[in-house]
C-alpha cells in the first residue's frame, strides 16, 4: 500500500468506528456486558493505542534509529492483521499502559474528539514520511515486536476494525436490546 491509500484505510477505520459509537445510546456505551470492555472503554483504548503511533511518527528520525533497523521488508497489511489475530488466539493481552479506565457517559464526546484529534493528526503526520522512510524506520509493539512505520501504521488501522467489529458482533441488530441484556445478564 501506498502513503495514501495508508491515509485512507486510516481515515476510514477511525471514521467508522466513531461512527458506530455515535449510534449507541449513552447507556450502551457505559454497559460492560459479560466482563468485556464496554464501547466506551474500547474507544478510550484505542485513543491510548494511536498516542504513541503519533508520538512516533513525530520523533526526529535519528531517534528513531535507537530501535535498530528492519530485518526484512514490511509485510503486507494482511499478514499483519493475520499476525495479530494469531497472537490473540494465543491469549495475548492488553499491556497495562493500554488498559482503559472505566467511563462514564458524559465522557462520550470528549472521547470522540480526542479520537478524532488523534486520526487527523496521524494522517497528517505521514505526509511527512517518505515511502522509503516508512519501510527504513521501526518502533516496538507490546505484543507484536519490532514494526516498520508502515506495519505500525497497517497495525492501526486494522486494530480499530477489530474493536469495531467486536462492538457490532455485540450488538447483534437483528435481536432486540432486551434480549441481549437478558443473555448477557443470565
Amino acid at each position: 500500500m501506498q502513503k495514501t491509500d495508508i491515509q485512507t484505510l486510516l481515515n476510514n477505520s477511525f471514521t467508522d468506528f466513531a461512527a458506530f459509537i455515535e449510534t449507541l445510546s449513552d447507556h450502551r456505551f457505559i454497559v460492560s456486558p459479560e466482563g468485556k470492555w464496554s464501547a466506551a472503554q474500547q474507544l478510550d483504548h484505542l485513543i491510548r493505542s494511536a498516542r504513541p503511533v503519533n508520538k512516533a511518527l513525530g520523533f526526529p528520525r535519528f531517534f528513531l534509529r535507537w530501535f535498530g533497523t528492519p530485518a526484512a521488508p514490511s509485510r503486507s497489511f494482511e499478514d499483519i492483521k493475520e499476525n495479530y489475530r494469531t497472537l490473540l488466539k494465543n491469549g495475548a493481552v492488553t499491556t497495562r499502559p493500554y488498559v482503559p479506565h472505566v467511563t462514564e457517559a458524559e465522557q462520550k464526546q470528549p472521547l470522540l474528539k480526542q479520537f478524532a484529534l488523534q486520526k487527523d493528526k496521524m494522517i497528517q503526520q505521514i505526509d511527512n514520511w517518505s515511502e522509503e522512510e516508512l519501510d527504513r524506520y521501526q518502533g516496538p509493539h507490546p505484543l507484536m515486536g519490532k514494526l516498520t512505520i508502515r506495519e505500525i501504521l497497517y497495525f492501526t488501522a486494522y486494530h480499530n476494525y477489530h474493536h469495531l467489529h467486536t462492538l457490532q458482533l455485540r450488538e447483534q441488530p437483528d435481536q432486540p436490546w432486551h434480549e441481549q441484556l437478558e443473555r448477557a445478564i443470565f
